[in-house]
């Protein structure tokens, strides 16, 4: 897991998997900055970790190929990007293709980038959401997996409208990582294969849901 925060998204997944949800194990944490309170969550949890500071390296190349050595020394199956703020090489993310999944604060393909709250809310926005999507050279631009959606309420602030986003990806972003982890998730050229079927413009959770 890649991460350059709080790793509130590291702390929902350390929970699933220590309570049999997933059935996964965390090879290691890597952070940019090495004050981030993600790499606390990983020691309390005994997961390995490593900080990657990237003001150490002269560009982008070079930072990621350092990267992409430490998360190969880790040997992981899957790369899951967890408030990782950095814009990734198209060399480094073509390595990972189709194992390199990240969760986005919007329902894409709207808003990619940042300040997504406070751009839903100018555009008055009906619903918002958190996408997960794999990653792949264009910013936010991957093939969608799962998404979750809000109602935006007239009363609602950028931060409130967070809040409420924040519960959707605790919700969201374990459930595809356990997808990965039980081999029932792949990427075949830019298509999403969930158990064997082709998601064209990935899944609503409510949907999900709604079949349970």
């Amino acid at each position: 897991m890649l991460i350059s925060g709080n790793g509130s998204n590291l702390q929902i997944l350390i929970d699933k998997i220590s309570n049999g949800e997933i059935e996964a194990e965390i090879a290691g944490v890597i952070s940019n900055k090495a004050d981030a309170f993600g790499l606390q969550r990983a020691h309390s949890a005994g997961v390995s970790t490593s900080v990657l500071d990237n003001k150490q390296y002269p560009d982008r190349e070079s930072y990621d190929a350092a990267l992409q050595k430490c998360i190969d020394d880790y040997q992981a199956g899957l790369v899951v990007l967890a408030g990782f703020m950095r814009i990734l090489t198209a060399n480094f993310v073509n390595h990972y293709l189709g194992r390199m999944i990240n969760i986005h604060p919007s329902l894409l393909p709207k808003y990619r980038g940042l300040n997504t709250h406070q751009r839903a809310l100018e555009a008055k926005e009906n619903y918002h959401g958190a996408s997960v999507h794999f990653v792949t050279p264009e910013l936010d631009g991957g093939p969608v997996i799962l998404q979750s959606r809000v109602k935006v309420a007239e009363t609602d602030t950028v931060e409130t409208l967070a809040n409420k986003v924040h519960v959707e990806e605790y919700k969201i972003y374990p459930l595809v990582v356990s997808w990965f982890a039980q081999n029932r998730l792949s990427l075949q050229g830019d298509t999403v294969i969930l158990d064997q079927q082709e998601l064209n413009k990935g899944l609503l959770l409510e949907q999900i849901e709604n079949c349970d």
